[in-house]
């Protein structure tokens, strides 16, 4: 069995979902047809002027996402681990820029936020399924499935950015890392209340799951 069909099975699997289609137009005209996003509806919450304030640093500091390492052995990890993760999003992403854009990026907010890179892979093949223009039935955008309501609480207010690459990643990674800093650690229930379902089960275990996809091969 190859690893792209393990991985659609794995994920139908943990997900539990209908097989439902929903129709896509491509640039072309084509009509493809995928499988909706789950739905990330992460719930709208007042925050504390200093938690705000914290968040919309993390937000607003755009440095772009440039890997630096202190030493050769550090760089020959991330390289190995770039090759690894791009033979299994290849299918998602066939093209190499567009693979070697995506997974840098992600590599650095995820470690940015003092994330497991691992996880926000699973997170977003959970959440999105690797496409950048998702929008889930609550309006939820892009890879990470963001609210719009983030960028009126931390941002400028401009919805649309959630389809750029970097945004969405800084501001899925920037929450993701508020949700565990509120339930001090607990992964299980900061991805609960990722999707706006603390508490149950089905979420945290498909992102579990996915989680292990995407966990670098150790010798």
């Amino acid at each position: 069995m190859s690893h792209e069909l393990a991985m659609s099975i794995n994920r139908r699997a943990l997900l539990g979902k209908s097989l439902a289609l929903s129709p896509v137009l491509t640039g072309s005209g084509a009509l493809l047809f995928q499988a909706p996003a789950w739905a990330g509806a992460q719930i709208e919450e007042p925050l504390i002027d200093s938690v705000r304030t914290a968040l919309s640093s993390a937000i607003a500091n755009h440095a772009p996402p440039v890997p630096e390492f202190p030493d050769t052995e550090s760089r020959l990890r991330y390289l190995r681990w770039l090759g690894a993760m791009s033979e299994r999003l290849v299918r998602k992403k066939s093209d190499w820029n567009t693979r070697k854009e995506f997974l840098q990026t992600v590599w650095y907010e995820a470690r940015r936020a003092g994330l497991d890179v691992s996880m926000v892979l699973g997170l977003i093949q959970v959440e999105s399924n690797f496409r950048k223009f998702a929008v889930s039935s609550v309006g939820a955008r892009g890879y990470m499935q963001v609210m719009p309501f983030w960028t009126r609480v931390l941002g400028d207010g401009d919805a649309s950015k959630l389809f750029h690459l970097q945004t969405n990643l800084r501001f899925g990674c920037v929450i993701l890392r508020h949700y565990l800093d509120r339930e001090r650690g607990d992964v299980y229930m900061a991805l609960g209340r990722y999707n706006g379902s603390r508490g149950k089960p089905q979420y945290p275990n498909a992102v579990f799951g996915a989680r292990r996809l995407w966990e670098p091969q150790t010798a």
